[in-house]
């Protein structure tokens, strides 16, 4: 039996690449809000790694949500805005911001990995200046002073989400040990089956750790035309991840793949009817986790 649209309906979808932004985009935030109102979506988080999207979302969302969609922003820290500037977190808090994530394009491991692949990335559009990346532990595997300063934040304004970013594995695997030692309550690792290249089992460690792994539709080629992981991924992931430790996003938007919510859609079948994911788990992975790292209720 076919699945019905009417599973999209109370989904939070917590990574949304819309607009504006450096590169072009499939939708901005605006029109992501009318698509996620007409499809019933409870809210969705509007993720940039150049800039703070807390703003925007929050215009859209209070002055033209007409079924009750909330949008969210969060912020990513690149070079763009200083890198690990407290001074930068404090003020996205103030905003209104979600989710704090740790650096994405800025990192050695996000320039060197999408140099192997053979193109540059397409979400930093028209820069100029060249970011030669960073890595944020250094030769004994610990967390920079800067790193555990804005962790430290974090962990004392609980409201937060702390998202790993596009560091190696092993950056995140200190980030995370390291937020667990300091009492961050809500981390979300980011895409770890995609250029973080954790392991299996990593990813499964970082989930008794207290960290939620993120599934995301983006990266799977069957999904987006510019997703590089096979389906055969999946049953891994769903195999060495606890199924309670599961977030459930798009990570859509970009300008060459299908809008966010058909995508999210399409992989929300895939997951169903070619894994055996079942109803009570997506509920679970797109909308009552969400809800949880958004402050909305609790588990």
């Amino acid at each position: 039996m076919p699945v019905s649209r009417d599973i999209l309906k109370g989904f939070i979808d917590i990574h949304v690449h819309a607009g504006p932004s450096a590169a072009k985009r499939k939708v901005d935030a605006w029109e992501m809000l009318q698509e996620a109102d007409a499809a019933g979506y409870r809210g969705f988080l509007v993720k940039d790694h150049y800039f703070p999207t807390m703003m925007g979302a929050k215009m859209c969302s209070e002055h033209d949500s007409k079924n009750g969609c909330m949008v969210f922003g969060g912020l990513a820290l690149n070079r763009s805005v200083g890198l690990f500037n407290v001074h930068a977190v404090d003020a996205a808090r103030n905003l209104g911001a979600k989710t704090i994530y740790f650096p994405t394009v800025s990192t050695l491991n996000h320039i060197e990995g999408h140099a192997k692949a053979g193109h540059g990335f397409v979400g930093s559009g028209a820069s100029a200046v060249v970011d030669e990346g960073m890595t944020y532990i250094d030769e004994k595997g610990e967390l920079i002073p800067e790193a555990v300063e804005v962790l430290e934040y974090i962990a004392a304004h609980q409201e937060l989400v702390l998202c790993t970013g596009h560091g190696s594995a092993a950056e995140v695997d200190a980030q995370v040990r390291k937020a667990v030692e300091l009492g961050v309550k809500k981390t979300c690792v980011n895409h770890p089956h995609f250029l973080v290249g954790a392991s299996y089992d990593q990813m499964g460690e970082w989930a008794r750790l207290g960290a939620y792994i993120e599934l995301n539709a983006a990266v799977f080629s069957s999904i987006a035309k510019t997703g590089e992981c096979g389906d055969e991924m999946i049953p891994e992931i769903l195999s060495h991840v606890p199924h309670n430790m599961i977030v459930l996003d798009s990570d859509l938007g970009q300008a060459a793949n299908v809008d966010p919510v058909e995508g999210m859609y399409q992989f929300v079948c895939k997951l169903v009817d070619e894994f055996g994911v079942t109803e009570d788990e997506i509920n679970l992975w797109g909308k009552k986790i969400p809800a949880y790292l958004m402050g909305l209720e609790e588990l």
